[in-house]
């Protein structure tokens, strides 16, 4: 830390009834009063540096009185500034350094202590001592910066707080030859010495990259803001290294609100409203930030961004900064975990449990970034250059492969995703007031090449049916009608087989499905479930001629949310009964009101939705009946 040592006497000022005076064998003639405190001082050493008192001196009526009084209600600093500034028209000696180089430059200002009063004045000396020393250290910037918020508007008409952006963007954009001056520095080393050498080497590699973001997080926002634009116009910090910066501020003052913890529920009052000018501090900072964020994909992590959005909506942040960070999340939203999308809703929005709009929208962004633009040939205008319509072979081919490699990244991103949606889907079905459409439209956002199993999209619409009992047939259907049995385990079939929950129909294409596989295995199944059974018996009832063969009793009790399930027998007598159910069911589909033709479109499309036609034997005939069916459709 630089410092300024002016003057050489010793210090003579000192209070004697409630008056603040000086020693001196000669009589004082000049009474100043500095908000409220009084000061008896000589007007040879004062008035001979400082023009602001020359000019109220003679400006005063009283100016022959022999203790001549002026006031000087708003002075910068108050008391200790002034004294500062006394001190040195006495020669007392006084010590300048970065925590007190503002209030004396601001103070010096208001007094008019320039060249044109005297040679070598205070101005001049604050001003050497200010570019020479202080902008030239890392610390004493940052520090004199900081103690530019008590003074703003002076700070910024007299160019301090400018000049010290100015430094700290020049300084962060070079690699500093002594990182160690920096005080997080200091603090990461320390706390490195307890780790291995590895680690503590990635530690000090991590430090020297990003050695000034956490110096410059004590900030207030705005010189931050400023800051930050200062040091990005520069053109030298990589877009990474600014989203870690960024990522630093907003944990250090923004601390739980985004998983939130105490920190949010402070700022939320019993209508779960934010509260007053506290939460307007912490919306503008979240905002700030937001508006920092490098263009660049992945600048800042995907988990980071999503705790900027749930922070968001617990503050009641702009629409534009939540429209913003969901159009970045989903650009990188394959990086995301199911817990980064459980965001709460709006502070004034209480309905559901979870956002589930937002969500929607980052995963319609996260659709429409993959598709490639037309590759059709463009109609050229007649007169064009024919160079400049023609191609080479070589660049045809470097833009197919350019085109191949992209649409197999965007092909891997959309596995990951599926498997993230199916997750996601899987915690939110459990809100019992979630809308089934909602729950519908985020399954069916994903392609259907991109689940390759539906295991879990199936344990999302268990949960959903668990939690929903008051769904009718058609919801139950419509819900259904996402799930793809021949892409269901071998336990989930089984599980599926005996959920009661599940439509009628759907157990049967399960059944009629896992038959399929069964024999394809050359495997047998044991088990019939319940609704099965009772289907059969009640058919039974109506046909007492047809031979049944007796059930199992061996049926095991059923889990309805595990999926480790025995299988089921389904003998060739059987499959009879459950292709009659099957068309019977679809003709109770046919029969009902149809809404709009996109709904047939989709009835007909899940019924449809059988495996390759078999080459014989009994699952000839139940391919014959489902096409049958289909076709009355």
């Amino acid at each position: 830390m630089k410092f300024m040592k002016l003057g050489s006497r010793p210090d003579t000022f000192h209070t004697a009834d409630g008056v603040r005076c000086v020693s001196s064998e000669i009589s004082c003639d000049l009474i100043v009063q500095v908000r409220g405190t009084r000061y008896l001082l000589h007007k040879f050493p004062l008035l001979s540096k400082c023009m602001h008192l020359q000019r109220l001196c003679a400006d005063s009526p009283d100016s022959k009185s022999p203790h001549q009084i002026v006031q000087l209600p708003d002075f910068p600093g108050g008391v200790d500034a002034f004294e500062l500034c006394a001190k040195f028209c006495y020669g007392i000696s006084i010590t300048l350094s970065a925590y007190n180089i503002v209030v004396a430059r601001c103070a010096a200002e208001f007094l008019q202590m320039t060249e044109d009063v005297e040679k070598g004045n205070l101005i001049y000396k604050l001003e050497v001592f200010f570019n020479s020393c202080i902008l030239n250290g890392w610390k004493d910037t940052l520090v004199t910066l900081q103690t530019t918020k008590n003074f703003q508007s002076w700070a910024e008409d007299l160019g301090i707080t400018s000049r010290c952006i100015d430094a700290i963007a020049s300084k962060v954009s070079v690699k500093p030859p002594n990182p160690d001056l920096s005080r997080s520095y200091s603090r990461r080393g320390r706390d490195d010495a307890s780790c291995s050498g590895a680690e503590s080497h990635r530690h000090q590699k991590a430090a020297n990259k990003n050695w000034w973001a956490e110096d410059i997080a004590e900030l207030e926002i705005g010189l931050y803001w400023r800051a930050m634009i200062a040091i990005k116009s520069r053109g030298k910090m990589p877009a990474s290294l600014i989203g870690n910066a960024l990522k630093i501020y907003a944990s250090t003052w923004l601390l739980n609100i985004s998983n939130g913890g105490a920190g949010s529920q402070a700022l939320l009052n019993n209508n779960g409203e934010a509260n007053g000018d506290r939460s307007s501090r912490h919306r503008l900072l979240l905002e700030s930030i937001v508006s920092l964020l490098p263009a660049e994909k992945g600048s800042a992590t995907c988990s980071f961004l999503c705790k900027l959005l749930k922070a968001a909506n617990i503050l009641n942040a702009s629409s534009s900064s939540r429209m913003e960070l969901a159009r970045r999340i989903g650009y990188q939203l394959e990086e995301a975990t199911v817990s980064d999308l459980l965001i709460p809703p709006p502070a004034n929005v209480k309905e559901l449990r979870y956002d589930v709009d937002i969500v929607m929208l980052i995963l319609e962004h996260f659709m429409t970034q993959g598709q490639s633009p037309s590759t059709s040939p463009v109609k050229i205008r007649a007169g064009f250059d024919r160079r400049q319509r023609s191609r080479s072979a070589e660049n045809i081919n470097f833009e197919l492969q350019e085109s191949r490699r992209s649409s197999s990244a965007s092909h891997s991103s959309k596995l990951k995703v599926a498997r993230l949606v199916d997750g996601y889907l899987q915690e939110i079905a459990q809100d019992v007031k979630l809308p089934l459409a909602k729950l519908v439209t985020i399954a069916e956002s994903v392609p259907e090449f991109a689940r390759l199993e539906h295991d879990g999209l199936y344990r999302a619409i268990d949960m959903y049916l668990k939690a929903h009992p008051e769904l009718n047939k058609s919801e139950r259907k419509r819900l259904c009608r996402v799930l793809d049995c021949k892409k269901l385990s071998m336990e989930a079939c089984m599980h599926a087989a005996q959920n009661e929950r599940l439509p009628l129909r759907v157990v049967v294409q399960v059944l009629f499905y896992e038959q399929a596989r069964a024999t394809v295995n050359g495997a047998q199944v044991t088990d019939i479930p319940s609704n099965i059974k009772a289907l059969l018996a009640s058919q039974k009832k109506q046909d007492p001629s047809r031979p049944t063969p007796p059930l199992s009793s061996t049926t095991s009790v059923r889990a309805d949310d595990q999926l480790s399930l025995s299988g089921l027998k389904t003998p060739n007598s059987h499959l009879s009964t459950l292709r009659m159910k099957l068309a019977e069911d679809v003709d109770d589909t046919n029969n009902a009101p149809k809404t709009n033709g996109t709904e047939k479109f989709s009835k007909q499309k899940s019924f449809n939705s059988a495996p390759t036609r078999p080459k014989g034997g009994m699952f000839s005939k139940l391919w014959s009946v489902n096409r049958s069916t289909s076709d009355k459709n």
